[in-house]
């Protein structure tokens, strides 16, 4: 493996308890840059979902149900019932893929505080723009996260080694990008595949934001009550696997970016190791791939797989 694991902060809405460790990446000081590329999997798989990977206290989940629209205050204010249905058959997974749209997204230059700035809210407005009309569909009244950076790295227990590239604060529906991490590994990213590779970042990071606002993520975590150790790090495995699958659905959906470069990221970001909180390697292609070519939500539902397909 070209990292070291060290614990992961506790996941979304609800937070999960602090029993297990999330993916995190230690880069050995001698390690080449193709390690650290390959690397880079697990780093953007570390995007914290919810409080982990902040300062700040636990957040109040969102939940939805089998008739979503029935869960969701049109002003937004009232906290929605308990989600009820079966993971494995959740409604939004009949839902036609989102339709492309025509993304500019602009160039980034990795340098600059300011042009990561305008890349983040550029993709971020696009992937609202994409995802709007599938929630829209599900009833789900509820804005798009806001994306901005930080140059402030998010505050981390001390056994929790690694880096955050970006989180997702889910009461507040933001996503941030951590600028001195994204800028550090952005150094052994081929210049033409910068886009595409931070693009696919945001994509994955707005997955469990669609996780997030469907109950998926609150609906895993309770089932995963009273589990053991290997059946939650399986639940968490399905959990950022379908997250890396909406990443795919976004590179398609932006319609910025031909097949080659879809492909590419797929190569930069998940040729990496095989980790027992995000999957192996082989797994992590194909879902990203499946959201890719999918026609429905369907294709990225990996809490109906059989366990092989989220080893």
């Amino acid at each position: 493996m070209p990292g070291q694991l060290g614990p992961h902060p506790p996941t979304g809405v609800p937070p999960r308890p602090r029993r297990r460790p999330s993916t995190a990446v230690v880069v050995g000081a001698g390690g080449s840059a193709l390690a650290i590329v390959t690397a880079l999997t697990v780093l953007i798989t570390l995007m914290a979902q919810g409080t982990g990977a902040s300062s700040e206290g636990a957040q109040q989940p969102l939940a939805g149900g089998e008739d979503l629209s029935a869960f969701y205050s049109r002003q937004l204010d009232d906290r929605p019932v308990e989600p009820d249905f079966d993971l494995d058959e959740h409604p939004a997974f009949g839902t036609a893929t989102p339709d492309p749209i025509d993304c500019d997204v602009p160039r980034l230059d990795t340098s600059s505080d300011a042009s990561w700035e305008e890349f983040t809210t550029e993709v971020g407005d696009c992937l609202n723009e994409m995802w709007k009309p599938r929630f829209e569909e599900l009833g789900i009244r509820t804005p798009g996260p806001t994306f901005g950076v930080t140059n402030e790295k998010p505050r981390q227990a001390p056994a929790e080694k690694g880096v955050v590239l970006a989180f997702y604060k889910p009461d507040e529906k933001t996503i941030t990008v951590v600028l001195p991490n994204v800028n550090e590994m952005a150094e052994f990213i081929p210049d033409g595949s910068q886009e595409s590779v931070w693009a696919a970042l945001l994509g994955h990071e707005y997955g469990h934001h669609v996780q997030q606002v469907t109950a998926i993520i609150s609906r895993s975590v309770a089932a995963e009550s009273g589990a053991s150790e290997s059946v939650r790090l399986e639940s968490l495995r399905r959990t950022e696997l379908q997250a890396e699958c909406f990443a795919g659905v976004a590179m398609r959906g932006l319609g910025a970016f031909d097949d080659s470069e879809i492909k590419e990221v797929n190569e930069l970001l998940n040729s990496g190791g095989d980790l027992p909180t995000h999957g192996k390697s082989i797994n992590r292609r194909q879902w990203y791939t499946a959201g890719t070519t999918g026609d429905t939500l369907e294709s990225c539902n990996t809490f109906g797989a059989p366990a092989s397909r989220v080893g």
